[in-house]
């Protein structure tokens, strides 16, 4: 095989669907809700097939503020998919989610693109979309574990601090793992591409080795700064939760 990618072509494509419908056909045979699993591999096509189309008009592009727009709108997304664990308070959390995903996610990825690659021209949009969306996705994902995690640990009477203390190493749990399991048990998407294209390992692990880091710095800041901004939502909860205690003393 050269070094180009090979093209996969639409007939050959279809094979890879053969272990999907297996799954399935064992899900509606268990009676374990096949439509939402037919439903979920459908809008991954659709999506991935839109998706494909979009990216080529912005790689194409040579305009900062389209690549600026998608960014921030794949932050509002992510903040908004964080919270989804806490219905009854999204709205309330939300600015919370946006501050703390952005903080550690745009932070790390203009250190990335600018210190690390140093790209030219900075808005580069092959790097800076797909590395972002790489970042915001993974401070998303950690932003719900926190907050999830938080919350049933306050239910349970623990402390502010140790409750903070525990969301947080439970919100970097699964890419603590990953940091363990790399090169060891999994070869990583990006390492695996770029392998796959023709580059050399010892590049694509030097890629793979920015990637794990920023991953794992940026979801950790927004993690823990959701976690310190929820200190005075959690007083104030406190000082509503005193004043209606206070005032049923009274009226009784």
């Amino acid at each position: 095989m050269n070094g180009a990618v090979q093209t996969i072509q639409v007939v050959n494509l279809a094979i890879a669907f053969i272990p999907v419908l297996v799954v399935i056909a064992i899900l509606y045979r268990w009676s374990c809700e096949s439509g939402a699993a037919l439903f979920a591999v459908v809008r991954m096509l659709v999506q991935l097939l839109l998706v494909g189309y979009v990216l080529k008009y912005i790689f194409e592009s040579d305009h900062p503020s389209i690549v600026v727009s998608v960014l921030a709108f794949m932050l509002c997304v992510a903040s908004w998919i964080a919270l989804r664990p806490l219905q009854a308070k999204r709205g309330r959390m939300y600015a919370k989610a946006l501050v703390s995903i952005a903080i550690g996610g745009v932070s790390t990825l203009a250190l990335v693109t600018q210190g690390v690659l140093d790209l030219e021209p900075w808005f580069w949009p092959r790097y800076m979309v797909p590395l972002g969306g790489m970042i915001f996705a993974n401070s998303m994902n950690t932003v719900s574990l926190a907050a999830e995690r938080f919350e049933a640990e306050m239910a349970n009477e623990a402390s502010h601090n140790e409750a903070r203390s525990i969301a947080l190493r439970a919100s970097l749990i699964p890419l603590t793992n990953s940091l363990f399991a790399v090169g060891l048990v999994s070869l990583p998407g990006m390492m695996t591409g770029q392998i796959l294209s023709g580059v050399s390992p010892l590049v694509a692990a030097r890629y793979q080795i920015m990637v794990m880091s920023m991953l794992f710095g940026s979801a950790g800041i927004s993690s823990a700064c959701y976690l310190a901004l929820l200190k005075s939502d959690t007083a104030d909860s406190k000082n509503d939760q005193m004043g209606r205690l206070a005032s049923e003393d009274t009226n009784s």
